[in-house]
């Protein structure tokens, strides 16, 4: 698969938490060619199966959140829109274009009442999105409760570089359609399911009930993490382009957490070690404490400037993460005598 023309296709997708439909053919589409089935549960998750084909088979969990942060109309005000962030910093909004996903979607700009003093920060309460319509068209043609997304391309940057919105987490979800690619010609000894859940920037309530119905023996979450730039702590960041970043920490599986690190090793796959002290942040949060427990761990993307409409990912970071996982894969069939 093209992995640029992939994530270029579904960061085009508006799909803010809560309201993922608009990228769940796009990403049916992807995935569907390296999997015996494609469904979609109750929560709105989008459930990928690959079947060992032999009863009681152990299932290893595959994660990628599909949603994205957005904004939520709240009311309306001469004409126009005032909104709750849904995961979006308000410092960066004023000015930007934004798509209203209404039916047919309309668009608008983000605009502020500026105070006077240069240094102080836009007061979240004075934004406003102008779509140009009058109050009459306004109530009519964006109900409260709309959801609202960046308006943003998504661009190459550089030789190996993608910039868009939306990156974090659709970058991880096109990782795991190229782990299934990897594996197509591969007998495996255990189910492969690949979620590409919903709601993480919020509630993570697809991740919770995916794990629950799908009763994963263990599960790894890819999501994205901070990559270095001039402002963000070396302890807490990678450089973009150094790999996959392996996690660490007490909720994590020590044990699976080891064997990514010497795959790493064993294949010559650059990577750092991601130190996640307490809660991770991510899907993995949720899942290791379904039913009775299951063994999770994380495979982290950098990315910069998350959240904003202009995530940048390295593709060969992208191509590292989805090796080491196929990797990781095929050592459990290994273990297995298969």
């Amino acid at each position: 698969m093209d992995m640029k023309e992939a994530l270029l296709a579904l960061s085009a997708c508006a799909g803010p938490s809560g309201a993922e439909q608009g990228v769940y053919e796009t990403a049916k589409n992807l995935l569907s060619p390296y999997v015996g089935s494609v469904t979609k549960d109750v929560s709105g998750n989008l459930i990928g199966i690959r079947r060992a084909g032999k009863r009681a088979a152990d299932c290893i969990l595959l994660d990628a959140h599909l949603d994205e942060v957005g904004l939520l109309v709240t009311d309306h005000q001469r004409g126009l829109l005032k909104f709750t962030s849904i995961g979006t910093d308000p410092r960066i909004l004023p000015g930007l274009t934004v798509q209203v996903c209404t039916q047919p979607p309309i668009f608008g700009v983000v605009s502020a009442e500026l105070d006077n003093e240069e240094d102080k920060a836009v007061d979240p309460d004075k934004l406003r999105i102008d779509c140009g319509l009058s109050e009459e068209e306004a109530v009519a043609r964006v109900p409260i409760g709309t959801r609202v997304v960046y308006h943003t391309d998504a661009f190459s940057l550089g030789d190996r570089a993608v910039c868009g919105k939306s990156l974090d987490d659709r970058a991880c979800f096109v990782i795991l359609c190229r782990v299934m690619e990897l594996l197509q010609d591969e007998e495996l000894p255990m189910d492969i399911c690949v979620i590409g859940s919903v709601q993480e920037e919020y509630t993570a309530v697809g991740a919770k009930t995916a794990a629950y119905n799908m009763m994963p023996t263990e599960a790894i979450v890819t999501d994205v993490s901070f990559a270095e730039t001039p402002d963000t702590p070396k302890l807490d960041s990678s450089p973009l382009g150094s790999g996959p970043m392996i996690g660490v920490g007490p909720i994590l599986s020590r044990r699976m957490s080891k064997r990514l690190i010497d795959l790493a090793k064993q294949h010559d796959i650059p990577f750092t070690r991601e130190i996640l002290p307490g809660r991770t942040g991510t899907n993995a949060d949720e899942i290791q404490i379904s039913r009775e427990g299951v063994a999770v761990c994380t495979v982290s993307l950098p990315l910069r400037y998350m959240h904003t409409p202009y995530e940048v990912v390295d593709l060969d970071d992208m191509e590292h993460c989805a090796q080491l996982l196929a990797h990781y894969i095929l050592s459990r069939k290994e273990e297995s005598g298969c």
